[in-house]
């Protein structure tokens, strides 16, 4: 997999404290990305200047710089960012197409053995690393379903990012490209044995309970079962935040009713996805699992 080609893109807003630690760990990688655009997205910090700085070092790193909207537009705001680095990509001939955070840090060899991953499953159409957040001495795991890899460190295989056409402009677009990549016949998976380390909870921008409240949003607009959400509810509640997460999660689903926010629209990945949630409430198979 020396060989391999990939291209990285990065929307930062305000990560003056950990985007060196995040461009360091790429520098120091076995196989470098033929291009990475890391995209500012208006922040008010010192991450423009260093950014710059390093693209400065490093003829692979390419630097956007949008205006500031302002606020911090959840969901959707990172994917216009992204969609701009995108668009700055130089030419189509790569084998990976990878969205990174840029508060991660990772071992040096990190995408090498991603991309061993890949090669030794052909249907395996996106993947990456488990993501473990620092707490004193010891690394916390976030857990999620299997098939669900994190949106800070998505890895998509050319063919499968072709299937997916495009990444949702809206809250829970990292659920649906993997929804979506498993209705063309892909498979999506994490990987428990590397890991990226978070340099800051995933969240902790906006609080416990607001961050609750926008993934339950989210999970509306994705088109989540509403049988399904409430199960996930009941499970929460014994999960810290202790019964603040349920709450904030139930409250986020149900406010998409009642302020009848659109959801995706695309019918048919939604009856896929809720398919898949139903297989998942009667203990069958899914992707789930």
């Amino acid at each position: 997999m020396k060989n391999t080609v990939y291209v990285v893109i990065t929307p930062v807003r305000d990560e003056e404290k950990h985007i060196e630690k995040t461009i360091q760990s790429m520098a120091n990688q076995s196989i470098v990305p033929r291009q990475w655009v890391i995209v500012d997205d208006g922040s008010r910090d010192a991450t423009g200047a260093i950014i710059d700085s390093y693209a400065q070092k490093h003829h692979w790193i390419t630097v956007i710089h949008r205006k500031d909207r302002g606020f911090r537009k959840n969901g959707g705001g990172v994917i216009e960012a992204f969609n701009e680095g995108y668009a700055a990509i130089n030419g189509p001939d790569f084998d990976f197409i990878v969205k990174l955070d840029g508060d991660l840090s990772f071992d040096s060899d990190y995408f090498e053995r991603c991309f061993d991953r890949f090669a030794a499953d052909p249907k395996l159409g996106v993947g990456g690393g488990i993501v473990a957040n620092q707490d004193g001495d010891r690394l916390v795991i976030e857990r999620n379903p299997r098939f669900h890899v994190r949106g800070a460190t998505k890895i998509y295989r050319a063919a499968c990012w072709r299937d997916i056409d495009h990444l949702i402009v809206a809250p829970g677009w990292d659920t649906l490209d993997e929804v979506k990549a498993n209705m063309h016949g892909w498979h999506t998976e994490s990987f428990d044995d590397l890991r990226c380390v978070q340099l800051k909870t995933t969240g902790s921008a906006d609080g416990a309970w607001k961050n609750s409240v926008k993934n339950g949003l989210a999970n509306y607009i994705a088109g989540y079962h509403p049988l399904f959400m409430l199960m996930k509810c009941v499970r929460r509640i014994t999960q810290f935040p202790w019964v603040i997460s349920s709450i904030g999660y139930g409250w986020g689903f149900c406010s998409g009713y009642l302020k009848k926010i659109p959801k995706v629209d695309e019918p048919d990945l939604i009856r896929y996805l809720r398919k898949e949630q139903v297989k998942k409430l009667m203990l069958k198979k899914s992707i789930w699992e």
